[in-house]
């Protein structure tokens, strides 16, 4: 199972890890690791980055966001390559994300200069910028005939558990999911409240709108701490969000219902 029907698939600059997460994935498939575990061991890799970064270990710290990105990739590939997707794993994923962001520029404003307002607007805009990313990809993953649908375009409502799964932890995950995630969705929705209409995004689109995704995201973060610039960290971000209105703009004007 693909995340989108060949004809929808487009080059994705925040998924540069793609390629090693399914060798890796390859390479546990036929193990007792499930994509659950993987979820657990890309947690494990921001937790030591977070480490990395109070200990001023700046440059090691980016190899482990840049690995924690990479694995984040392995336990999607791992579920589709042994046929077992979850909802479980797909709310765990995002809550361990929305965790790890906020631990990482928590713990660049405790060793640097920057201000905790600078840093929570940053953090504000981050989760913006990956919810415009992942509004539009999942409109798109819904609509490709033969796509991954374990995401949904407006998630009000705990899904039915899939096999293997249990629905008293997936109703618990959706409502954690809900909590940390709703208000930036609502926002979203707000914004482009017509997206879900259009039957397709262009790949173009979807290509420059992957900057904003959470592997492009970390990617930046990571660079910006290899070079010691960890001040420079909040101020880009805030600045960055500023593209969301003119993706939106792009998107009203040239895409279409």
């Amino acid at each position: 199972m693909s995340k989108l029907a060949p004809q929808y698939q487009f080059l994705d600059l925040s998924d540069y890890g793609r390629p090693l997460a399914r060798i890796f994935a390859n390479r546990l498939k036929s193990t007792r690791f499930t994509p659950i575990h993987v979820t657990l061991l890309f947690g494990i890799s921001g937790l030591i980055a977070v480490y990395c970064i109070l200990q001023n270990h700046l440059f090691t710290a980016s190899f482990f966001i840049i690995l924690k990105s990479i694995i984040d990739a392995v336990d999607g590939e791992l579920a589709r390559i042994k046929k077992t997707p979850s909802y479980t794993g797909r709310y765990l994923d995002s809550v361990f994300d929305i965790i790890l962001n906020f631990m990482i520029l928590m713990t660049i404003c405790y060793v640097s200069k920057t201000t905790f307002w600078m840093t929570f607007l940053a953090f504000i805009g981050i989760q913006l910028q990956g919810t415009l990313y992942n509004y539009y990809y999942v409109i798109l993953r819904n609509k490709s005939v033969g796509g991954d649908a374990t995401s949904q375009i407006f998630e009000d409502e705990s899904p039915r558990a899939l096999p293997g799964e249990s629905q008293k932890s997936v109703d618990i995950l959706f409502k954690i999911y809900t909590l940390v995630y709703g208000a930036f969705d609502k926002i979203i929705h707000a914004l482009d409240k017509e997206a879900y209409k259009v039957k397709s995004f262009p790949n173009w689109f979807m290509t420059i709108l992957s900057i904003y995704g959470l592997g492009f995201q970390l990617l930046i973060i990571a660079i910006l701490l290899s070079l010691n610039r960890i001040e420079y960290i909040a101020p880009f971000f805030i600045i960055y969000s500023l593209l969301i209105f003119v993706l939106i703009a792009v998107r009203k004007a040239f895409i279409r219902p």
